[in-house]
């Protein structure tokens, strides 16, 4: 059983080491890895970004020249080299502040959206799912041609239907399941890949 904890824990004990506020660092850098969704000088919009693991992680790619951008309806503590606003991704607005801080198009959407969880799986889902697509009506107005994205989501009932509509709208997807995820997990990554629109 220790071991199994040890194992469980792993990555939240090199994030504490590292200097990442959460385990998920681990995964942005191992799906960017892989993919590339972020480059060097790229600007970056990051929706759902308490507690601002991945912020950490867009910053130290991007480099000097590029610029992110949180968004998260919780508090998250400021990040060097970071623009961080709290905010409701379903609030008509949020597109104008947006572009009020890059001052154009995004090269990069990267969603780790939750929803406060009730125990219901299937409501959960649901809300995940939703507001999934909530980010999606964000992306449509501030990401660039061929622009990429990255989505959680949880695995159920509406992840199929998920899929086939944001393939619709880009070159490649891939469904990934990072090493840094909980076996147990219900939760996937869709990597996204060249924006047609």
């Amino acid at each position: 059983m220790k071991l199994l904890d040890a194992r469980r824990d792993y990555y939240r004990r090199i994030a504490r080491e590292e200097g990442y506020r959460s385990r998920s660092a681990y995964k942005l850098k191992e799906l960017n890895d892989s993919y590339r969704i972020i480059g060097s000088e790229f600007f970056v919009l990051d929706l759902g970004c308490a507690p601002g693991g991945w912020i950490q992680v867009a910053v130290e790619i991007v480099g000097g020249s590029g610029k992110v951008m949180g968004i998260d309806s919780s508090y998250v503590e400021e990040v060097d080299r970071a623009h961080i606003i709290r905010d409701n991704i379903e609030d008509e607005s949020i597109v104008g502040k947006i572009f009020s801080y890059f001052g154009e198009k995004v090269d990069a959407v990267i969603c780790d959206l939750s929803p406060k969880i009730s125990g219901n799986w299937s409501v959960d889902h649901a809300k995940q799912i939703a507001l999934n697509y909530a980010a999606i009506k964000i992306m449509d107005n501030v990401l660039i041609h061929k622009g990429n994205a990255l989505f959680k989501v949880f695995d159920g009932e509406y992840s199929n239907e998920f899929r086939d509509f944001v393939k619709k709208k880009f070159i490649k997807v891939q469904l990934r399941k990072p090493k840094a995820s909980r076996k147990p997990s219900s939760e996937l990554y869709f990597i996204c890949l060249g924006y047609k629109s």
